[in-house]
């Protein structure tokens, strides 16, 4: 699959794994939602198994020295843009508050830019109207839910299982589980061109409530 950097990004937990590379790696960014630090088995829970997000740990240059918004959408505004989340527009979750400059630079556009294929899977939650949407701000491939989570929109239910979605900008009904839904998408995105490197941005809506 080539060259790797994989950045697992947890709620409140960060941490990075970066292989040997010569040249341009790939990048994924993987951020859980409402998921706490002190949640993973690699931080000491003994309580709730987390194999998979443990692995990645074990596999990374841990950092825990480090700032975040204790809210959802001023915190991925600093994530995509490096910027303090006023800066961008944003400031909460909702009532017209989560809605970030369209001029804004996200990581997706710089990357995009230097010869990156860009995927969004998952949560967006920084707009949903031109020039606000992923596909505005870099990212060439997106499955989304749209709003701060699943069923949170007026036209969806909160159910996790067979989900409405927006696959580049058009609606769907999908077929499966959330979470499973936006890696297997993330995977095909991966596998579509090994001729570029890519980013892929993994955002699954859980463990947000509702716990399906």
């Amino acid at each position: 699959m080539g060259s790797l950097r994989l950045i697992s990004l947890f709620a409140l937990a960060f941490s990075l794994a970066i292989s040997v590379t010569l040249g341009r790696p790939n990048i994924i960014l993987v951020m859980t939602d409402d998921q706490g630090y002190g949640d993973l088995g690699t931080h000491g829970n003994d309580e709730i198994d987390t194999p998979n997000l443990d692995r990645f740990a074990s596999e990374s240059l841990g950092m825990d020295r480090f700032y975040v918004n204790p809210l959802c959408a001023p915190t991925r505004a600093s994530l995509m843009t490096g910027r303090y989340y006023l800066r961008t527009g944003i400031l909460h979750t909702s009532r017209g508050a989560a809605k970030m400059h369209g001029d804004e630079v996200t990581i997706a556009e710089l990357l995009k830019g230097s010869g990156y294929r860009t995927g969004l899977f998952g949560k967006w939650h920084l707009g949903e109207n031109y020039p606000m949407r992923p596909q505005d701000q870099g990212f060439e491939e997106t499955l989304i839910h749209k709003s701060g989570g699943i069923g949170q929109t007026p036209d969806t239910d909160a159910n996790y299982f067979n989900p409405i979605l927006w696959r580049n900008g058009d609606l769907v009904k999908a077929d499966g589980y959330c979470t499973d839904l936006f890696f297997d998408a993330a995977i095909q995105f991966l596998r579509s061109d090994s001729d570029k490197p890519f980013f892929i941005y993994v955002a699954p809506n859980v463990p947000h409530t509702p716990l399906d």
